[in-house]
């Protein structure tokens, strides 16, 4: 009796270690960037609000978001109010947010808006008041702390009097507003600006999701503050090249010692369908990786892997192409609801097994369902160039010997015939996506 009070008592604390931190589910949405870029306006948000409340909403997605840029003008200083926090421009939005914001929340749908870290560069050089204080942006201004990609904002420096109280202003007005989600740039490397946003966030009083980003510097030794967010990008921008698919698999495999500790891994969003609108190919043709307006770049196989990923990984899923126009494959992909059960489950799922020999390369990786340990969902990738075949038996999928298993196919939408080894023919860059569950009764 001792032996087995122990053992349970042991499976309990791994169950709970195993299923701690981030409670409920990955978020799921759209995101303006990889359509419209900085350039995005209000009647293009109106026609994708649109269709995100009819094709998008009824399937679980739910934040709409407009990324960079709805605060600019083409020829003058971008638009902020007296104690220098972004407002929406007049140029690309006139009227503002609020009737969109409404109209949003009465369909269900929250909205989000993308910041940059720091303060605007044009407030430092009008140096405009903190509100509630006596200081200015000159005060709490770190001039040497810019974004290599962006010349909009300099750092804060938050051991200045008036830093915190600069955050708690943006944080109140995005509040004011409505906003329920924040996409924050250029801040996963600033432990103590993450730290500043959370605190100004925490004193709304509003349930505001914090997404924070990029990938490139996120740093396992900020877990416990990255711990006090939503979402943490693990990668770079991800776009519609094979070369992103595979940096995914990287930061995955890299990233999943720490999984399931409180907050989602971001793999970046969807660039599915139409995007680039605002980017005919005379204005960019160097770019090879933003590039120019196209239909996504992405092979079929390619998509089914990009969406497993983000599924067995719990990354939160936001479409990014255009709504209005993106063809309708691209829909019934990202509404798939075997993909979406497995993704909102909430588990980062594991690499469990790899073959790389002769020129084939798979990798499995096995993702648990939270609440039933008698399934769960296994993604076998070809990781070649070429359609490869694996002969692979069920240890090495995660399954156990003896037992009877229910196995579907939910890309091929078919199910599996259960035997002791399998044998898979798998497309190039494809995967095979598996839900099992174990048979109760023969």
């Amino acid at each position: 009796m001792g032996k087995l009070y122990k053992t349970v008592v042991f499976l309990f604390f791994l169950t709970l270690n195993l299923y701690a931190g981030n409670s409920g589910s990955p978020l799921m949405g759209w995101n303006s960037f990889d359509s419209y870029g900085s350039e995005i306006n209000k009647k293009e948000v109106w026609d994708n609000l649109y269709v995100f409340i009819d094709k998008l909403k009824p399937f679980g997605y739910e934040y709409f978001v407009l990324d960079a840029g709805w605060y600019r003008y083409p020829d003058k200083e971008p638009a902020v109010d007296e104690y220098g926090r972004y407002i929406p421009s007049d140029f690309l939005f006139p009227g503002g947010f609020n009737d969109i914001i409404e109209y949003a929340h009465s369909h269900g749908v929250k909205f989000g808006l993308h910041l940059m870290r720091g303060i605007p560069r044009n407030v430092v050089k009008h140096d405009l008041p903190i509100k509630g204080t006596k200081y200015t942006a000159k005060d709490i201004v770190n001039l040497s702390d810019t974004c290599s990609w962006s010349n909009s904002m300099y750092g804060v420096d938050m051991s200045k009097p008036g830093a915190q109280e600069y955050y708690n202003s943006v944080f109140e007005l995005l509040a004011e507003w409505g906003v329920d989600f924040v996409k924050y740039d250029d801040i996963v490397h600033k432990p103590e600006e993450i730290t500043a946003v959370v605190k100004a966030l925490a004193r709304t009083g509003r349930d505001i999701k914090l997404s924070i980003s990029p990938g490139d510097d996120v740093n396992a030794s900020f877990l416990d503050i990255y711990k006090k967010t939503n979402m943490v990008r693990i990668t770079r921008d991800i776009w519609d090249l094979q070369e992103d698919i595979d940096i995914t698999f990287e930061k995955w495999e890299k990233m999943q010692l720490y999984a399931n500790c409180g907050f989602w891994f971001d793999m970046d969003m969807i660039p599915f369908g139409h995007i680039r609108l605002n980017y005919p190919l005379e204005h960019e043709k160097n770019n090879v990786t933003r590039g120019y307006e196209r239909m996504d770049n992405f092979t079929i196989a390619q998509k089914r892997t990009f969406l497993t990923q983000r599924a067995l990984a719990a990354s939160p899923l936001f479409m990014s192409g255009s709504l209005v126009s993106s063809p309708n494959f691209v829909f019934e992909l990202i509404t798939d609801r075997n993909m979406i059960e497995c993704n909102q489950n909430g588990v980062t799922g594991n690499l469990i097994y790899r073959l790389s020999d002769y020129g084939n390369k798979f990798d499995v990786w096995s993702t648990p369902h939270k609440k039933n340990k008698n399934e769960g969902w296994i993604g076998i990738f070809n990781r070649s160039e070429y359609m490869n075949r694996i002969r692979i038996c069920k240890e090495k999928l995660g399954m156990v010997d003896e037992k009877k298993y229910l196995i579907y196919d939910i890309w091929g939408k078919r199910y599996i015939k259960d035997a002791d080894e399998f044998m898979f023919d798998i497309q190039a860059r494809d995967v095979l996506f598996i839900y099992y569950k174990i048979r109760e009764y023969e």
